[in-house]
């Protein structure tokens, strides 16, 4: 038995495991970098459980818990196909052949613009971001944006109660994105109207990593 075979046994049994402890989600496969979840996308349902990397589902996820193991029939399904259903959206950061995949639970939809880079040397204009002069590279795709572990703004104690250091925050995006690349100063914005830049990018496997400094002004 080669991998191909084994790979699609293992699929048929997470399909088997799906429709008992399952429920029925609607799959969607990006194309393009604006709006990945429309019905030119959607490419059908299949039932779908997600665990926080226990697949005896003996434990619940705690705080800042956005991985999870993916029961469903893989044989359908690919790396960077959004699964959405009565828990959640997820996406799939990586379907290995033998293993389960690996699958990100998004909590927020966000769009990624590059700002205009000055048309002259010397003396220009206002030089801040507009929403007029930006590109736009990503809009409306689910994400997984988490507060911690990204890049803080500002780096000595804060003088006063009132002036407080901002937080960082990561963002994890499907490997849909395609081959878009994403650079340091680039603006995310999310449905909650915050206001992001980024500060390290990181592409592997599982896609993009984000470190972010959030903007207030």
């Amino acid at each position: 038995m080669d991998q191909t075979q084994l790979a699609g046994l293992i699929g048929h049994g997470l399909a088997t495991a799906a429709r008992s402890i399952g429920a029925v989600c609607q799959a969607y496969r990006p194309a393009g970098t604006n709006g990945p979840i429309t019905p030119a996308t959607l490419y059908g349902s299949l039932p779908a459980a997600f665990n926080v990397l226990d697949p005896k589902f003996v434990r619940a996820p705690g705080y800042g818990a956005a991985t999870r193991y993916g029961v469903f029939d893989t044989t359908t399904t690919q790396t960077g196909d959004y699964l959405i259903g009565p828990t959640g959206t997820h996406f799939i950061a990586l379907q290995d052949p033998i293993l389960p995949p690996l699958c990100v639970l998004c909590n927020r939809t966000i769009a990624i613009a590059r700002p205009a880079a000055p048309g002259l040397a010397g003396a220009n204009g206002y030089g801040g971001v507009l929403a007029a002069t930006s590109a736009a590279l990503l809009v409306g795709w689910p994400a997984s944006l988490l507060e911690g572990g990204g890049a803080m703004a500002g780096g000595e104690k804060p003088p006063l109660p009132a002036d407080p250091r901002l937080g960082g925050s990561t963002l994890l995006l499907p490997p849909s994105v395609g081959a878009l690349v994403l650079h340091p100063a680039d603006v995310l914005t999310d449905d909650l109207g915050r206001t992001y830049t980024i500060a390290q990018s990181e592409l592997s496997a599982l896609g993009w990593r984000l470190s972010l400094k959030q903007a207030v002004s």
